[in-house]
């Protein structure tokens, strides 16, 4: 119970009170569920200052910089954690211990595999269609062979849970194969879960270097709290179909510019800026209110000071540019020097538009050979854990409810119908 009180005027004679609930972290939220019995609503388009659910999950505090995972800083978790240690930790909300972490890492690894049936949906696509599409339906087609899942069973949930998170990255990697016309490539069962990934994109055993940084770059995209994906995953999963069409809500979300295909726009701004010689051009075009161009990459939603998360993608990005030898490709020398270019721009400084996770993140993409129409599949490779995580959360929620969102409507008042022939 709540100790404290809101108090709303909501006309001259009516002062509603309404509970307010202190977090672990973050501004204390005002319980307004009873406000609609008082004839009201409240009005918050993009849900900015509405708390949707109540998560153990992920935290995010934009003003400090700080994301914390089941309460561990992104920091450490990118610098030394394995990608199963994430998923645990995701999923059981504490971190495993050696023996629990080698018994995922076996499960993921043996769950690899996919039934050869399925991938004859592909068949449907073109080799240029995004490959977001051909995910969606291997994801959603899949549910055909594994079958229905006891949303009420909590060990039917974390099984159905395992499984994707198995097979994901197979699904991602049969996308690229398929738009290059290439033959699918199975999954070896000696290889951590993101080797194997490079490994059935490619067709190599990665060098250590490049599966250190595309395990960053999982742990780093894991969960990122109710952002568009994730509040898609719930509001769908709150119907209570099966996680396979679940997660093709997430996955559609994600494929928007705005949210998952940030790093695939930030690339093509590159791109578009040509050559190293056009970067003063395109800051001033940046700074200018009255011309439409951004730089991609630079600032955040929700961060108002440095992303954590581009700290160490920066890392993996000048390791990655290291061992492949591209530290002098053309596109990534743009993005290297842009980089300097904005860091010691006072316009960018003083507004902080930093660099972010997208911006590092497409150019180590980039260096590790993954094109540009992947950058989001492997985005959504990398988030299907917290999407799983938090559809786990809703259904084991108490005050589990199908989301109904409300509205303002400001359309046209009762009119009668004439009949058309009398018009």
């Amino acid at each position: 119970m709540s100790d404290k009180i809101a108090k709303l005027e909501l006309s001259t004679d009516n002062m509603a009170e309404f509970p307010i609930y202190s977090p672990t972290y973050g501004y204390d939220v005002v319980d307004i569920r009873a406000l609609g019995k008082q004839g009201f609503y409240t009005f918050d388009p993009g849900f900015l200052a509405t708390a949707s659910c109540e998560s153990k999950v992920t935290y995010i505090d934009g003003d400090a910089g700080i994301l914390l995972y089941g309460g561990y800083a992104i920091e450490p978790l990118a610098e030394h954690a394995q990608y199963s240690e994430v998923i645990y930790l995701l999923l059981h909300g504490e971190l495993p211990s050696q023996a629990q972490n080698s018994a995922l890492q076996k499960l993921l690894a043996d769950k690899m595999a996919i039934p050869a049936d399925v991938t004859k949906v592909l068949n449907g696509f073109s080799q240029d269609a995004h490959p977001m599409a051909m995910l969606m339906a291997l994801v959603t087609c899949y549910q055909s062979y594994y079958g229905e899942v006891d949303l009420n069973d909590s060990a039917a949930r974390e099984a159905a849970m395992l499984d994707l998170i198995a097979k994901i990255p197979t699904f991602s990697a049969i996308c690229y194969r398929h738009s290059i016309g290439a033959e699918f490539i199975a999954p070896d069962s000696s290889l951590d879960y993101a080797s194997n990934f490079l490994y059935m994109m490619f067709g190599e055993k990665p060098k250590p270097e490049l599966a250190l940084a595309m395990n960053r770059i999982f742990v780093l995209h894991a969960d990122h709290e109710q952002n568009a994906s994730t509040s898609s995953v719930r509001m769908v999963g709150s119907t209570g179909v099966n996680p396979f069409a679940t997660m093709a809500a997430g996955i559609a979300a994600l494929w928007g510019p705005a949210h998952g295909g940030a790093n695939e726009a930030c690339l093509k701004m590159l791109n578009e800026i040509g050559s190293v010689e056009n970067i003063p051009e395109f800051i001033e075009k940046a700074k200018d209110k009255e011309d439409p161009f951004k730089l991609m990459g630079f600032g955040h939603r929700v961060y108002k000071n440095r992303d954590p998360r581009a700290t160490f993608m920066k890392i993996s990005c000048d390791e990655v540019l290291k061992a492949t030898g591209n530290a002098d490709a053309p596109l990534l020398k743009i993005a290297s020097e842009l980089e300097k270019a904005a860091l010691a721009d006072s316009y960018f400084i003083d507004r902080k538009l930093f660099p972010n996770v997208d911006f590092y993140s497409g150019i180590t993409q980039t260096a590790l050979n993954v094109p540009v129409p992947m950058f989001t599949v492997v985005f959504a490779l990398a988030r299907t854990t917290g999407w799983l995580a938090q559809w786990n959360e809703l259904l084991s929620d108490p005050a589990y409810k199908i989301y109904r969102p409300r509205q303002l409507y400001t359309g046209a008042k009762e009119r009668d119908y004439v009949p058309l022939n009398k018009r």
